[in-house]
């Protein structure tokens, strides 16, 4: 049987840059293992499968990285709401409309901007709130990632465990010579994986800097061996828990927190992301990651 598919790049506006998305607009009748099988066949970081809702909602969607299902991912969210928008699957386009997605871990609110009869940009907000999990040590951080003890910051925070629907080691670097620096050291990841005692916990860990120019607040890297991918250009899922937790640690009690970041920058794949984190009465409400998307590419799978 075929299967309609389309490609796009992620939090970019240029073609063959951002973060690649396989989407499958109409999957029902695929198995489990289908999914997981075209997946690796696609070989992006995530490929996204949508079926028809089952809670009242817009659309049920199904994310798989090349290792696994995962229950929420910022840049399939985005990807799939903008290629659903563009190809006439949500009809015709609005200036603005909101679409919820159903997905394992909850609720996924997407809103889809348009002028001139194409989408402009995606903003989804994260399904969860904010969690603060445990911190870990920084010898072990800096170990995975090849990089020495030094290399990263601490006074704002220690490396800690941060999610708003899929946790990420949010670890700060002293600067983008550093950053530049980073690699995989696989060895090392399984040590952070073995930290958390078996807690479910793939290690994946997102670095950050800071960086003071008007264009852009952050530069990231964002590193998960363990799921399957080794580098990733643009991660919206973590985008969240790092706004989120930088929200969280501003000092300001009630704010609209926004960062502009820039990420895939040394895999020759540069992304654009804009977070924000509303926060109100020094709580961190809610958190948001959007961009731009291109269409790359549309065909037909055939799966047996």
């Amino acid at each position: 049987m075929k299967y309609q598919f389309y490609t796009c790049d992620v939090f970019t506006d240029n073609r063959f840059g951002g973060n690649q998305l396989a989407v499958l607009p109409k999957a029902s009748g695929l198995l489990e293992s289908q999914m997981q099988q075209i997946t690796r066949e696609f070989n992006y970081s995530e490929t996204t499968f949508v079926f028809p809702e089952q809670q009242g909602h817009t659309r049920k969607v199904r994310i798989f990285t090349p290792a696994q299902e995962i229950p929420f991912a910022g840049h399939p969210n985005v990807g799939t709401a903008f290629v659903l928008a563009s190809v006439g699957e949500l009809g015709e386009l609005q200036a603005s409309q909101v679409i919820t997605f159903e997905e394992k871990a909850g609720l996924v609110p997407v809103r889809i901007d348009a002028a001139e009869g194409k989408v402009t940009s995606c903003e989804l907000t994260a399904p969860e709130p904010l969690s603060l999990g445990q911190s870990v040590p920084t010898e072990i951080v800096a170990n995975a990632v090849c990089l020495g003890k030094s290399d990263l910051k601490t006074e704002a925070h220690e490396p800690q465990l941060v999610s708003a629907g899929l946790p990420f080691i949010i670890t700060e670097v002293k600067d983008l010579p550093a950053l530049k620096r980073v690699r995989v050291n696989s060895a090392g990841f399984e040590s952070v994986r073995d930290h958390f005692s078996g807690d479910g916990v793939r290690a994946s860990i997102y670095l950050y800097t800071k960086m003071r120019n008007e264009d852009i607040d952050l530069r990231a890297r964002m590193l998960a061996p363990l799921s399957g991918v080794p580098e990733d250009p643009a991660t919206g899922s973590a985008t969240c828990a790092a706004v989120g937790l930088l929200a969280h640690l501003d000092k300001k009690p009630t704010s609209s927190f926004k960062l502009r970041i820039a990420q895939g920058v040394e895999m020759g794949r540069p992304s654009l992301l804009y977070a924000r984190a509303e926060k109100k009465d020094g709580a961190v409400r809610s958190t948001h990651v959007g961009g731009a998307c291109v269409l790359v590419s549309e065909g037909a799978i055939e799966v047996d």
